[in-house]
């Protein structure tokens, strides 16, 4: 706990077990965030100037891994959220 003070000068405690995140969801969602990153990334490239093909577009780097890169840092990301940690459970039932 923390001690801070308050508009009227009074000192007032903050409880940091009532945060609704932890540090290790910041750590989660940071990592959701690189692989979102990492899943764009893989997709973009050159396009088509129109005058000349390029098959480039259609490779299954750009269709299929960078999109499922993607998906995977989405759905991690929506666990990290979501994600609470049992040691800190146990801690808040023995109180």
């Amino acid at each position: 706990m923390a001690i801070n003070n308050d508009k009227n000068g009074k000192k007032t405690s903050i409880n940091y077990n009532a945060f609704p995140l932890a540090p290790a969801n910041f750590i989660r969602m940071a990592v959701a965030l690189v692989l979102i990153v990492l899943g764009f990334v893989l997709m973009a490239g050159g396009a088509n100037d129109g005058e000349v093909f390029n098959s480039d577009i259609f490779s299954t780097r750009r269709i299929v891994v960078g999109p499922t890169i993607s998906f995977i840092g989405f759905v991690y990301m929506a666990f990290a959220i979501n994600y609470k940690n049992k040691k800190k459970n146990q801690t808040e039932k023995e109180d």
